[in-house]
């Protein structure tokens, strides 16, 4: 057990609280307490107990309506939950282990079993938090390119779905900008593959630096990058496609055989009233026609839908 492994105690007995907070607390426990069901949930939201042990019978809110609640929240659900209860019969521990108790205490508790039963619920929460803290870590590596750092194409694309609904339903705008590094293969060629892992993580690194906290860039896949931008028109993209471009041309990259200057071209398409858009095949237009035009340039369009 951790010292600083929270215990929120919710009973409307003062004695009972009170004799179970000293147990815990000469066990090492921090102690937090309620009278009743609603303030177990009201503490449990602003104390974030690891712990909560909840009475069943209560004023204002019993256990059962305090249990639900603490499982409805996403932010409280995964905390074990041991129900206290004086009431005689299997009835009371079975309904509230359906309803998500971990586990359940009889009233008065023998410090013995208080502590044992204690533990136990905080070991299942930590392994759970651990657990959770691994699902989140696997499933942000599943979403990121490994080269670049950025978000990518199978994130890129969900983030398009999302927004592109959203564009419909609501009717914002969105823009998306598909950005492709000139003579890439060139680069590749002649400086080796290492220097054209070194050239996207450059023009990665110095795009990143100019998008908003809202919009999405990720890479699409060989040298092509995507960035989406929600609440954007038309001119606002070609703005910031400028800014992209120009940032890009001022970064150097040192290889063994000298610094490289990368440019870049970028097509982009924006829709400003729901509709049927189909801004990826428009801003991949406008990227082919930069390119055939010479290249380092931006083209953004008005989609008509």
């Amino acid at each position: 057990m951790e010292p600083t492994t929270r215990v929120l105690v919710a009973d409307d007995s003062p004695t009972v609280r009170l004799v179970v907070r000293m147990e815990l607390e000469a066990a090492g426990y921090d102690v937090c307490e309620a009278v009743d069901g609603a303030e177990a949930v009201e503490v449990a939201r602003r104390a974030r107990p690891d712990v909560v042990l909840l009475d069943v019978e209560m004023p204002v809110l019993d256990g059962y309506g305090a249990l639900a609640q603490l499982k409805a929240d996403p932010a409280l659900a995964d905390i074990p939950v041991v129900v206290l209860t004086g009431l005689d019969g299997d009835e009371t521990v079975v309904r509230a282990l359906a309803a998500g108790a971990h586990d359940h205490l009889r009233k008065p508790p023998g410090a013995a079993e208080l502590l044992a039963r204690v533990g136990a619920a905080a070991r299942v929460g930590a392994l759970q938090e651990q657990l959770r803290a691994r699902v989140e870590e696997l499933d942000r590596l599943s979403r990121t390119d490994v080269l670049t750092g950025l978000h990518n194409r199978r994130h890129v694309e969900e983030q398009l779905r999302a927004l592109g609904a959203g564009c419909l339903r609501h009717g914002y705008s969105l823009a998306v900008l598909l950005v492709d590094v000139d003579r890439f293969k060139q680069v590749n060629d002649t400086a080796g593959h290492a220097a054209g892992d070194a050239v996207l993580q450059a023009v990665a690194a110095a795009m990143a630096g100019q998008v908003r906290a809202e919009d999405v860039l990720g890479r699409w896949g060989g040298e092509e990058f995507l960035v989406l931008l929600p609440h954007t028109g038309a001119a606002a993209a070609q703005v910031l496609a400028e800014r992209l471009r120009a940032t890009v041309a001022a970064v150097r990259v040192p290889t063994p055989a000298g610094d490289l200057g990368v440019t870049v071209s970028i097509g982009g398409a924006a829709a400003e009233t729901p509709g049927d858009h189909d801004l990826l095949g428009l801003a991949d237009a406008q990227l082919y026609a930069v390119k055939g035009g010479g290249r380092d340039a931006v083209r953004v369009v008005q989609s008509r839908g």
